[in-house]
């Protein structure tokens, strides 16, 4: 049910389709009023029709609305906020459980204050798709798939059982099971409508634009069909859910303008590539960005895809695009219907969201690439923005071996029990992953082109490399298959394995043992090569240090040489069967080639036939028997789901939030510190505090499964929380992992902060630039303030942490312009008094007292990054569920 605006401008009119009227909020009524909306950028049009249908003179008002409006005249640095409602949640898995271990914490909350635990129900359309739990245990065989997913049962059936339970307790809650593909390709191949529509409360259809929050960073994937979406953190999700505005600054927008066409041979993701590059030289962090251009012309809607994919890599909130017929062709392809799409075209004419070349629309800055001068890339070898090209990656590898790593040159070690040796800068992992990716079906031909071709040749994946395919849609395997391109990629080891996102989350699961053994006891820097979008330290497996993002078709020429050492371009691939030179020219496809496939192999009724039965499921979900109930029984004893501590003792009016005295540091950070840092979601050490605590709890090493999915215990993240095997806390010299000092003693983070707790210290967390960065990961907040941490200072912030420490009731503060830790010379043992916390205000300027080991004190300042009123309230209840759940049982 859609709320009915007060429409103050007279804006509401009606729009017939097919013969079916729907009310809408019409912009040329609006621009009676308000002024020209005409150059306004796609995105800033969905931000104003949200104003002009939720005015309701409270949270909206008609001068949000001339805000937005008035932005084309000084769109640089907006400051006015507002308050704006997607119309639906997406989840996956890792960060869906928690969200729903809140919700049933909430329900009891509410029993306990005396009110309706109903009350807590999506009042939204929320999706959950279960694709984040699924590893490559068993790869390169017929049964793989088979074998993964019985194992991905074995270990999440308890969190399966709960999610179902949500799903039969929860209003608009909906799952999609496992083994159906990623949230964001079934997302813009199913969910989304680019155009949605819904009654009123007087039973009148509204269409409006889709639009959503998603607990997964890449939930900007939909911009591509013109779905204005982004990633949040699971308590802002949850928020929202619960009919709670997300709270924002008008953005500021960059514009992107494509000119020219890709050269023969080029692929979607070294555009992607080129423009994360680009767009994090630039600085986009907060910022909306937006494609445009007669370039657009020349790019498939999957390509548009990918670039709206890895908005968080590039670091913008979202990588927008408008409508055209490439939109309206694919949502024919993928099985929308005739009545949505017609509606998506009458809509996106009547409001200005159609592409039209000639108009340029007001942008804060603008960006040029002509896409004739993009050549092949990859990034790598620790981050997404670090463009390599082809040619380049043994310089890159080679100079890293020497600085990085003070080797000379390469290594190489017999592998016990094998006839094979292993070297630094051997390929160990080759995975075809990644929504990013695998939802494009021009690089997926193209890597089944490339198998093709090699198979031919008589070209073998080297014996060290672990192969995979896990596509993000039961509808790549289809259209492969009918290639005939499947049986070539099983030949070089491209077995499916899972429809998730395994390896590219950190699912890549173990290397065989002997392999492991030779590059960890012989400090072998192995590599990856994998088409996912992250490939930062410790992320993709502990075993691999080096990571190289690249495209489908390289990743399998890569598993085919086996190493990044030597030139890529001027060097073989391999030796053929009839003993030539095989090298990559000889395997890569044409674009053409690549055509002829999809035009002969992808069809409708592939999506109609897959999608029929998203949220069905195979036997093993339809077995688990479930039944709903307005709270949870919380299962003692378990190690996967508990009732969390954030509402113990809550009351309807919140204390006051009492100042920062005399903190201490538990770890003091250098620059890019992501969320894989904070909350990794991989493996967990048997030596570890959550390693510990679980064999405690009688799970085996053997059943530890990983971080990610044991999200839903709070006992379990807490302990994992900054415990990274590669993160490097500059309170300890030469250190590398979670660990910190006490006292002159050094141990891990977690057992220190518990010290601190016991002694009533407070905790600071210090780093650097981009804190922050990567996964929409609400664990990253949630551990750090369970740690007792009460406030993160930080030369810069990524836009969803940031967010979610303010969800958490933890105070993220900025350095002021010309301080840092090292302009401080912060040791460790110094303290930190932050006072007038209860009085803060958005955006202030915040005095830190520093007492040093000697007893000196001096001053340096910070700017609160409270940054809306809107969160300055949630702060003040102590977090944003805390406030939601006040709200709701008053």
């Amino acid at each position: 049910m859609t709320a009915i605006g007060q429409d103050s401008l007279g804006t509401r009119d009606t729009l017939t389709v097919g013969g079916k009227n729907y009310a809408y909020y019409s912009f040329a009524k609006a621009a009676e009023k308000l002024g020209d909306v005409s150059r306004l950028p796609f995105s800033m049009k969905v931000l104003l029709e949200n104003m002009l249908r939720f005015e309701d003179g409270v949270t909206v008002s008609t001068e949000d609305a001339q805000a937005i409006v008035d932005w084309q005249k000084n769109p640089h640095s907006p400051e006015r906020e507002i308050q704006y409602r997607p119309a639906r949640v997406l989840m996956q898995d890792f960060t869906g459980v928690p969200c729903v271990v809140d919700l049933a914490a909430m329900r009891d909350a509410m029993n306990a204050l005396g009110a309706d635990a109903d009350k807590i129900n999506p009042q939204v359309p929320v999706h959950l798709v279960i694709d984040h739990s699924v590893m490559v245990d068993e790869f390169g065989t017929p049964k793989a798939f088979e074998d993964n997913v019985e194992l991905e049962y074995q270990r999440n059936m308890e969190r399966y059982d709960f999610l179902k339970w949500g799903s039969k307790s929860l209003d608009n809650f909906k799952v999609v099971p496992p083994g159906t593909g990623i949230c964001h390709q079934v997302n813009l191949e199913n969910i989304a409508q680019a155009v949605w529509s819904s009654a009123d409360s007087n039973g009148e259809m509204i269409a409006y634009p889709d639009t959503c929050v998603g607990t997964d960073s890449h939930t900007t994937m939909v911009n591509g069909l013109g779905v204005l979406g982004w990633g949040v953190g699971g308590i802002e999700a949850e928020a929202a859910m619960l009919g709670q505005p997300v709270s924002m600054l008008i953005p500021e927008v960059i514009g992107f303008k494509f000119t020219g066409k890709l050269r023969e041979g080029i692929t979607a993701t070294d555009l992607v590539l080129t423009c994360t590059q680009m767009l994090r030289a630039k600085g986009v962090v907060g910022r909306f960005v937006e494609y445009f251009g007669p370039g657009l012309a020349s790019l498939s809607l999957a390509d548009r895809a990918t670039l709206a994919n890895m908005a968080p890599e590039y670091g913008a909130t979202c990588g927008f695009f408008g409508i055209d017929d490439k939109t309206l062709d694919y949502m024919r392809l993928t099985g929308r219907s005739d009545e949505n799409v017609a509606l998506v075209e009458a809509y996106a004419k009547a409001q200005g969201f159609w592409i039209d070349p000639s108009v340029d629309p007001v942008f804060t800055d603008v960006l040029e690439l002509d896409l004739d001068t993009v050549e092949p890339s990859l990034a790598g070898p620790k981050r997404p923005q670090d463009k390599v090209r082809l040619s380049s990656v043994d310089d890159v590898f080679n100079a890293d071996l020497s600085k990085l790593y003070k080797k000379d040159e390469p290594v190489r070690v017999a592998v016990e029990g094998r006839d094979h040796d292993i070297g630094d800068g051997d390929v160990v992992i080759a995975a075809i992953t990644s929504c990013t990716n695998t939802s494009n079906p021009d690089v997926l031909v193209a890597a089944g082109l490339v198998a093709k071709k090699a198979v031919e040749k008589g070209l073998k994946p080297k014996p060290w490399v672990k192969t995979s395919l896990a596509p993000g849609s039961q509808v790549v395997t289809d259209y492969l298959e009918k290639a005939g391109l499947q049986d070539y990629l099983n030949q070089v080891g491209f077995n499916l394995v899972g429809y998730g996102c395994t390896t590219c989350i950190g699912n890549s699961g173990p290397l065989a043992e002997p392999i492991s053994k030779a590059i960890n006891g012989n400090d072998i820097v192995a590599a990856s090569v994998l088409s996912g979008n992250r490939n930062f330290e410790g992320r993709v497996s502990p075993d691999v240090r080096a990571n190289f993002l690249a495209s489908p078709p390289l990743v399998v020429a890569y598993a085919l040489k086996g190493t990044v050492t030597q030139d890529f371009v001027a060097t073989p691939i391999g030796t053929g069967s009839d003993g030539q030179d095989v090298y990559l020219k000889d395997i890569w496809p044409s674009n053409e080639e690549v055509r002829s496939v999809i035009d002969g192999a992808i069809s409708r009724d592939m999506f109609v036939s897959r999608y029929s039965t998203v949220f069905t499921g195979d036997a093993r979900w339809q077995a688990i028997d479930v039944t709903g109930s307005a709270t949870y029984s919380w299962r003692a004893g378990s190690t996967y789901v508990a009732n969390p501590p954030y509402f113990e003792g809550l009351t309807m009016t919140p204390a006051p939030v009492a100042d920062i005295i005399e903190a201490k540091p538990l770890a003091i950070f250098g620059d890019s510190i992501t969320t894989d840092h904070i909350s990794p979601a991989g493996s967990i050490k048997a030596d570890s505090p959550a390693g510990k605590w679980l064999m405690e709890h009688q799970v085996s090493k053997a059943d530890f499964n990983s971080y990610g999915a044991r999200r839903g215990h709070h006992e379990v993240m807490m302990r994992g929380t900054f415990a990274n095997i590669r993160i490097k806390n500059q309170m300890l010299d030469g250190v590398e992992g979670g660990m910190t000092s006490y006292e002159g003693e050094v141990m891990p983070i977690y057992d220190a902060a518990m010290r601190h707790k016991a002694d009533g210290t407070p905790l600071v967390v210090i780093g650097g630039k981009e804190y922050g960065t990567g996964s929409s990961r609400d664990w990253a907040a949630k551990g750090t303030n369970l740690l007792g941490v009460r406030a993160v200072i930080v030369e810069s912030f990524e836009r969803i942490h940031r967010s979610n420490l303010v969800g958490m009731g933890v105070l993220p503060l900025q350095f002021a312009e010309g301080v840092t830790r090292e302009t401080l010379g912060l040791k460790g043992d110094e303290t930190f008094t932050i006072t007038g916390v209860s009085q803060l205000r958005p955006r202030q300027d915040v005095t830190v007292k520093l007492t040093r080991a000697d007893g000196s004190t001096e001053t340096f300042q910070t700017r609160c990054r409270i940054d809306t009123v809107n969160e300055l309230d949630y702060f003040l209840n102590g977090g944003i569920l805390q406030y939601v759940l006040r709200k709701l049982a008053a």
